[in-house]
């Protein structure tokens, strides 16, 4: 999923930045002047990688801060190892990454938004299916659940890097105590309080689907969302392999529930204008007039912590924090629709296969848990290492034994139409046309 524009990149005053097209590229090395002593004991747990040496090529839709934080959690592997690590965020990545394949520039690893993407490389045998170590590593950190989405014709492609937690409403803790608004339970509820909140005067939602070359994104993850909920995981699931078509009564019941309000007048979009808003508003810019009292809800992952401007508070009686969205039927446990990014690679050279290994351990998943606004569904994740309340929240929900958990759907589907037709039928939708036509659109470009 593409995340946050205007790359910012900050590098060791020693290595060079080089820019390109749709995003930044950087070495990671060295820790600056000097590596670290491989003897050390802060190199003991990097040992196994040590007299590799080499340059590792990664691309990802990871930028800003967020690729900031990257560099900095695997930057003691650089230095205890010596292999570089060459990063390349782009808000293009879906699109280029199939244009750098096809001409011959293939990154060594890509971290994949989309399974179904991760799929389509796997399937064109243009990616290299995980070595015995890095599956060993990945059985002893994930469970089954998320392995099956990189795993291929009995081949085990990819493995989980971080987890986003996709059901969160952000909300202003300060602005629902000062009105006498309680976080509904129920989606009954939740309609209840936007009722009340639009009475009083303010718009209760803000929305964006604006993402460049991937608008239309943020769209998909209401109708997943509400699929999940007003039909459950076994309908969700039949949804996703194209089991039903995408123009089932179902689906229609669900894009009817989502226009409730996504194209209810009364109800968006606080700060920026009506429902045709939506479609030009960022979901970078979308949550923040919730911080001056324009709108008072925002359906956003949980990545959207770091996009608060520097200051916010993120606490549960802070500026911002978070709720999951409610079950329509409370007896179906907790819904909670999720997303991550798989590593991937197009090489099989010996620091390609380390950094793999490295990326595969618990080693990395904390460190760069500490980094903060991140956490991973890894096994071996310390939870105390969350500093963002939401992160931790997330996690916890997703480790509650009632959660019924589903991946993002439109990243499992083809990659035609998950990152394709169903990007672009939202726009269209929201723009005003019928639901029946949206459904028709995207069921047409689907190969049976």
């Amino acid at each position: 999923m593409p995340k946050f524009p205007d790359p910012r990149v900050t590098i060791a005053a020693t290595l060079s930045l080089v820019l390109l097209t749709g995003g930044c590229a950087y070495l990671s090395g060295g820790g600056g002047s000097a590596g670290a002593d491989p003897d050390s004991p802060e190199c003991e747990p990097y040992k196994q990688w040590q007299d590799i040496g080499g340059t590792v090529s990664i691309y990802a839709s990871i930028r800003d801060v967020e690729a900031e934080r990257l560099e900095r959690a695997w930057q003691k592997f650089v230095d205890c190892t010596g292999i570089k690590i060459q990063y390349e965020g782009s808000g293009e990545f879906e699109a280029q990454v199939q244009v750098k394949v096809d001409g011959g520039n293939a990154p060594d690893i890509a971290f994949f938004p989309q399974p179904g993407l991760l799929e389509r490389f796997a399937k064109s045998g243009d990616l290299v299916a995980a070595p015995e170590s890095v599956q060993k590593l990945a059985e002893e950190g994930w469970s089954e659940d998320w392995l099956d989405y990189a795993t291929f014709d009995g081949e085990l492609y990819g493995t989980p890097l971080g987890a986003n937690f996709k059901s969160f409403v952000w909300y202003s803790p300060t602005f629902f105590s000062e009105n006498g608004y309680e976080v509904p339970q129920t989606w009954d509820e939740l309609i209840e309080l936007s009722d009340t909140i639009a009475d009083d005067g303010v718009k209760p939602w803000c929305v964006g689907f604006e993402s460049g070359d991937a608008t239309g994104w943020p769209g998909t993850d209401w109708i997943e969302n509400v699929v999940l909920r007003e039909n459950g995981p076994d309908v969700y699931d039949q949804w996703v392999n194209h089991d039903i078509p995408f123009n089932d009564s179902k689906i229609a019941d669900a894009f009817d529930r989502a226009d409730t309000i996504l194209r209810n007048p009364d109800y968006v979009n606080g700060g920026f204008g009506n429902v045709q808003s939506i479609a030009i508003t960022s979901f970078q810019e979308g949550g923040l007039p919730i911080l001056d009292g324009q709108c008072a809800m925002y359906l956003m992952g949980s990545f959207y912590s770091a996009q608060w401007p520097e200051g916010t508070e993120v606490a549960e009686d802070g500026d911002v924090y978070a709720f999951n969205l409610p079950p329509i039927n409370p007896d179906q446990g907790t819904p909670v629709m999720g997303g991550g990014e798989f590593v991937g690679a197009f090489s099989d050279r010996p620091e390609v296969v380390a950094v793999r290994e490295y990326l595969a351990t618990a080693e990395f998943a904390n460190s760069r848990a500490a980094e903060g606004a991140w956490f991973s569904a890894h096994k071996g994740l310390d939870l105390d290492l969350l500093e963002v309340p939401t992160d931790r929240l997330g996690a916890e929900i997703l480790r509650d034994p009632e959660t019924v958990f589903r991946f993002d759907g439109s990243d499992l589907m083809p990659a035609e139409v998950g990152a394709g037709t169903f990007w672009r039928g939202m726009v269209n939708w929201i723009n005003g046309e019928d639901t029946d036509a949206t459904l028709d659109y995207i069921e047409n470009s689907w190969s049976s």
